[in-house]
Parts: structure tokens; C-alpha cells; sequence
């Protein structure tokens, strides 16, 4: 049985996607109803669909210290750490704390493949990479947090999540433990994900990539459109930050019932929200609002309405931000517990984008509209590939 954790603050937090680079952007976004899905402009071949793709990430050139760690993926990565302060309040715990005594943590599905991607395809007549990339340390899964450990100057534990699409929410839980056990006494939480052949082409293969833009929750919805995101989040014990806001609990799963589709009676995803209102010490009627996985494919979508119907009260309210963005993989849990933070901030329910024909499985808890209300308990739910799921609770600190 899960036992109450205590409350981290969250100290810190900056999100950067195709909305723009920071949280008045995508604060903006939410506020607005826009969306920033383009048709595809990326593949290497053509593919007819519709894509997140983050401005800029092309224009950004590594410090020169940092050269060897050149790829996309990690040029976002940068452009995410160097957006609302992020990189100088992390330098700030580590002065406070010490290099040593401050972990990293961070999700992701595919990290640098991009590069290695490029690199097969320009291999010479002797079959070697070209001499620009060739360069191990960005071919491997644990390129993203070697290198933002280097760019932050971070000594402590330094963990590589890669769980599918709960990977950046998982990382919660990862830090939360480390902390209570004493290890450190600060977390660089998040996740970062591009845009590459591996994943667009992969996910098109499994017929779950839609040729418009997505449709979360809609009786219509074709299926995914894809995302880039980068996203980080500083964990740190309350008394530090007795303002901010916290991380009350999570909740993991991991149910295994098939490689790609999620259990039909959604009992991976109850498991992890029965989890994390447990460590939270809430019941669900305390729930203001759920930022739903709410993919727009057919059976995630069928499996997580169901579930919010029958755990929730009228009252709670819930939405899929996914037609915003996209799905952002490796880094929607983080994306997405940034949205969840918003909406406690601001007063904000994001209407749910996207549906013009809501699925009759959802139920009144679905805000199809923005609302404003106050919300001082939001969850946010991430579901992954084989059956790997996470719930996150945050709260207002007076909550």
C-alpha cells in the first residue's frame, strides 16, 4: 500500500515547444486556443501528416565548450535550459547545495538518434560514419543527460528515463526518492524529445499517426500528430521554497499488457492514479483538474475517458493539451506537468483542442471550452508504451 510522501517544492520550472521558447508563451498559447501544429515539413521522405515542430532549434549554436555534444536533440535542450531563468536558479541550488548533493533526472524516447540517423545515411565507401559525427558520446540513450549535466555543471546522480511517453513524468518519482533517502537535496527534473525519422516514420508504420492535425477525445480523431519539447523542473524540500508550488505525490504502473496498446479496461493507468492520490494523501473529489494523456488515438483515448468517468466527480474537470503541440514523446510528461502547474497558477482550464464530436465514453468532467476556475490540485497522467504509466499530483502550497 502507498504511504503519504512529503510535498517537494517545485522551485523552478520552464517548458519550451512548438507554442514557443518559455511559460509566457505557452501560457499564451493555452489562453488564446492556438495551435501550433504545421503540416510535415521535417521527414527526410515525404510523409503526410501533421508535426510540433519548436522555431529556432536550427539557429541555435552550442557554446564552444560544448561542441562535441552538437545534435538537435541537445541544441534543444540548451534552448529549453536557457528560458525563464531555469539555468540560473539551478546554479543557485548548487552553490546552496553543492554540485554533488543536486541530481538530474531526465526522460526521453529517442535522445540523439537524430544524429545517428544522419550519420547511416552518410556513411562513406568503407562504411564509416562521416569524420562530423563521429563522435560516440551522441549516439547513445544517455546523450541528453551527460550533457546537461555538463552544461549545468551537475555532479550528483545522473539518471537516463526511458520508459516511452511517461519517461518525463516517471523522473518525478525517481527524484522524489532520491531526496527522501537522503541522497541529494535537489533534483533537475524533465525530458527532452526532437523530431526524427525513427519516430515518425515508426509511429506511421503502426498506423497510428493521423494525416491532419489531431483530435484528442473525438468520436473522428485518425490518430497521433508528433512533437518536440524540452522541459525541466527543480525539486527541492519545502522549507527552502514554503511558496512554491508542490509535487504531493505520484503514482507508476507498470501493467505489460501489450506492446502498443494500452490494457482495454485502462488497468495500468487506474493502478498509477490510484497510486498517486494514495502517496498524495487526496481522494479524487479533491481533484480541480487533469491534464489527460489524451493522445487522439483510438484506444488510449477510449481507455483514459472511461477511467476519468467512473473515478472522478462532475465537479473535476479534465483536457488533452495533445492538439496543441502534439505528442512530444519522452518529454510530454514534463510538457505536461507544466501545464498542469499553469493551470494552478493562472486559475486556467485549457479547453480540451481539437474535438468537435466529443466520444460518447467521455463523460461531464471533459472542459471542451477553457474555463477559468480555481484550481489548487491538478493531476497529470502520461501512458506509455508497454504498459508503462505515471500520475502526477502538484498542489498550490496553501492547498
Amino acid at each position: 500500500m502507498s504511504v503519504p510522501i512529503h510535498p517537494l517544492a517545485v522551485s523552478a520550472y520552464t517548458v519550451t515547444s512548438a507554442l514557443g521558447h518559455g511559460l509566457h508563451d505557452h501560457l499564451h498559447a493555452l489562453d488564446t486556443a492556438r495551435s501550433d501544429l504545421r503540416a510535415n515539413d521535417f521527414s527526410s521522405a515525404p510523409l503526410a501528416c501533421w508535426i510540433g515542430r519548436v522555431a529556432g532549434v536550427e539557429n541555435i549554436t552550442l557554446p564552444s565548450a560544448f561542441a562535441a555534444w552538437e545534435c538537435r536533440n541537445n541544441r534543444l535542450a540548451w534552448l529549453g535550459l536557457n528560458q525563464d531563468g531555469f539555468a540560473d536558479r539551478v546554479r543557485a541550488a548548487r552553490e546552496r547545495y553543492g554540485a554533488e548533493r543536486v541530481a538530474l533526472v531526465l526522460g526521453t524516447s529517442t535522445a540523439s538518434i537524430g544524429a545517428t540517423e544522419e550519420a547511416y545515411r552518410r556513411l562513406d565507401a568503407d562504411g564509416r560514419m562521416p569524420a562530423d559525427l563521429r563522435r560516440p558520446a551522441i549516439h547513445v540513450p544517455h546523450s541528453l543527460v551527460a550533457f546537461v549535466a555538463e552544461a549545468l555543471g551537475l555532479e550528483g546522480p545522473a539518471l537516463t528515463m526511458s520508459t516511452a511517453c511517461s519517461s518525463s513524468a516517471k523522473v518525478f518519482a525517481s527524484a522524489e526518492r532520491m531526496i527522501r533517502l537522503g541522497l541529494v537535496d535537489a533534483a533537475v527534473v524533465g525530458g527532452v524529445d526532437t523530431l526524427c525519422d525513427s519516430v515518425l516514420f515508426g509511429f506511421n508504420a503502426l498506423e497510428l499517426v493521423s494525416p491532419e492535425p489531431c483530435q484528442p477525445f473525438d468520436r473522428a480523431r485518425r490518430g497521433i500528430s508528433i512533437g518536440e519539447a524540452a522541459g525541466f523542473a527543480l525539486l527541492e524540500r519545502t522549507d527552502a521554497h514554503p511558496d512554491a508550488p508542490r509535487l504531493l505525490g505520484y503514482g507508476e504502473s507498470s501493467d505489460a499488457h501489450h506492446m502498443s496498446t494500452p490494457h482495454p479496461e485502462g488497468l495500468g493507468a487506474e493502478f498509477a492514479l490510484r497510486d498517486a492520490l494514495a502517496r498524495a494523501g487526496l481522494e479524487a473529489a479533491q481533484v480541480d483538474y487533469i491534464n489527460l494523456h489524451g493522445t487522439a488515438s483510438q484506444k488510449n483515448d477510449e481507455v483514459e475517458a472511461a477511467l476519468v468517468s467512473r473515478a472522478f466527480p462532475a465537479t473535476t474537470r479534465a483536457s488533452s493539451t495533445k492538439a496543441f503541440t502534439g505528442h512530444t514523446l519522452g518529454a510530454a510528461g514534463i510538457l505536461e506537468a507544466a501545464f498542469a502547474l499553469l493551470a494552478m497558477e493562472h486559475g486556467l482550464v485549457p479547453g480540451n483542442l481539437g474535438c468537435n464530436d466529443p466520444d460518447p465514453a467521455c463523460g461531464p468532467q471533459f472542459a471542451w471550452r477553457n474555463e477559468q476556475k480555481r484550481i489548487d490540485i491538478a493531476l497529470s497522467n502520461s501512458f506509455g508504451f508497454g504498459g508503462n504509466n505515471a500520475c502526477l499530483a502538484f498542489g498550490k502550497a496553501a492547498a
